[in-house]
């Protein structure tokens, strides 16, 4: 019988498979894998991981940088992956042998009968063993737990994934809104300026007799609304230099100091390169982090489905015992036994297909949440390609408004040097060259914006995540 044992555990090594359904990656909609609908001017190519490095900014390459080393977020999601790739661990343990040692020496005293009655027996007791049993997983349960394990710990390598996109865009996002604000306050200086060397000419008009004092009233109006303007810009860029000196793990008042000389904000020379659905479903975090939580809550279908059948081990142990510690060492007082065992709980069994159904209802939710994703993924990018569209169309407009401005505000202060217009034709052509200027300044603020938008939502930043 004992030459058998081999035989028969090794027949039950190899039929171990799971019992629950097979996991297959979820189909993905047809839609998803064609080009983008909205028109813009982008490149078929896919976006490459470090989407910030195309702003050719050695500032913003630095300050991406220093969040990803500093970012809170990002170290509460680094520490949650290797919380879970030690689960990993864990589970992959129920692959390992169990153990234990024991060992023991006691005085014993006992009576011993005897044909004159009992008579006391005192004497040492030495004792090793080792025990050691193995699952023998015949019905795929520790598989599938590790399965479901590994497939966690992808998903949460998916989501620090999405924490250091985030971090990117945001670090992009407030170092570009203190560029900008920088830029707007610069123009309304500008625009400040101009407006006091009309103010000035038109205080000596006044005094020469040659413009009436309303005159020189409505160009005081005109210079203190443009300065009214000022502190607002000034309040933004010192806003978006705190949220910069957070994200990168610093105090407000040890922000980077190049940053703080930001005078315009960062632009693209060359058109986003986007790739097509496809691409992007590969690309996104958040899309790779809800397929693998639905590999995951399959796996634990077969984990529930396994917890019905008897658990088979593997058995085996070693001892030696002796009066004396040669004697428990000895092959005297060697012994062993080996031989699988049977352990088989009978569950509830109504108990135990709830729990088949709840984990068949949490892989449902999963396929819906994935499903999910996929579909916000492709609206989040169509969107934010049409927002980085309009802010292109919007900005070419805006442009050829201000130079037309500035051509008109030239011409009639020529004009009114001349005698040849009234000075309120020089107060709306100033006015009009200001707000053009400022909402081309605007303009091209919201523009970076929206195309920190486009590479958030194409996902760029790391198509597969590293070992650490």
């Amino acid at each position: 019988m004992i030459r058998r044992i081999p035989l028969l555990l090794a027949g039950l090594l190899a039929s171990g498979c799971a019992l629950g359904p097979a996991y297959r990656p979820a189909p993905v909609p047809p839609a998803a894998e064609a080009a983008f609908i909205t028109p813009a001017p982008v490149r078929a190519d896919t976006a490459p991981d470090q989407w910030w490095r195309l702003y050719d900014d050695p500032v913003l390459d630095a300050l991406v940088e220093q969040a990803f080393a500093a970012n809170t977020d990002l170290r509460a999601a680094t520490a949650n992956l290797a919380r879970v790739r030690a689960v990993l661990l864990e589970a992959r343990g129920g692959r390992l042998p169990t153990t234990s040692i024991t060992g023991s020496a006691v005085e014993a005293r006992q009576a011993v009968p005897t044909p004159q009655g009992p008579v006391a027996f005192e004497s040492a007791f030495y004792r090793l063993g080792l025990d050691a049993s193995y699952e023998i997983d015949l019905y795929g349960r520790v598989g599938s737990a590790i399965a479901a394990a590994r497939a966690e710990a992808e998903a949460e390598a998916a989501a620090r994934d999405t924490v250091r996109i985030t971090v990117a865009a945001e670090t992009a996002r407030a170092y570009a809104d203190a560029c900008s604000a920088a830029r707007q306050l610069k123009v309304a200086e500008q625009s400040l300026k101009l407006q006091s060397d009309s103010f000035g000419l038109t205080e000596r008009r006044v005094a020469a007799g040659r413009d009436a004092p309303i005159d020189l009233a409505r160009a005081r109006a005109q210079q203190e609304s443009t300065r009214a303007t000022l502190p607002a810009f000034t309040a933004a860029r010192q806003s978006a230099l705190a949220r910069l000196a957070f994200l990168t793990g610093r105090p407000p008042a040890e922000v980077d100091p190049r940053a703080a000389a930001c005078a315009a904000p960062p632009q693209l020379a060359q058109e986003i390169p986007v790739g097509d659905g496809a691409a992007l479903l590969r690309r996104r975090p958040d899309i790779r982090q809800a397929e693998r939580l639905l590999a995951a809550d399959t796996a634990r279908i077969s984990v529930a489905i396994a917890d019905l059948f008897p658990q088979i081990s593997l058995g085996g142990s070693i001892s030696g015992q002796g009066v004396t510690p040669g004697a428990a060492l000895s092959n005297r007082g060697f012994a062993f036994s080996l031989g699988p065992a049977i352990s088989w709980s009978f569950p509830n069994v109504a108990v135990a297909r709830a729990r088949i159904r709840q984990s068949r209802a949490s892989a449902d939710a999963s396929l819906a949440r994935f499903d999910g994703s996929v579909l916000g993924a492709l609206r989040e990018t169509e969107t934010a390609l049409a927002d980085y569209a309009s802010s292109l169309n919007q900005r070419a407009a805006l442009t050829a408004a201000r130079d037309q401005s500035a051509e008109a505000a030239r011409l009639v202060r020529l004009r009114y040097g001349a005698g040849a217009e009234a000075f309120l034709a020089v107060l709306d052509a100033e006015r009009t060259l200001a707000t053009a200027e400022a909402q081309l300044a605007a303009t091209e603020a919201q523009l970076t914006t929206t195309q920190i938008a486009v590479f958030k939502a194409l996902g760029g930043g790391w198509a597969v995540t590293e070992e650490e």
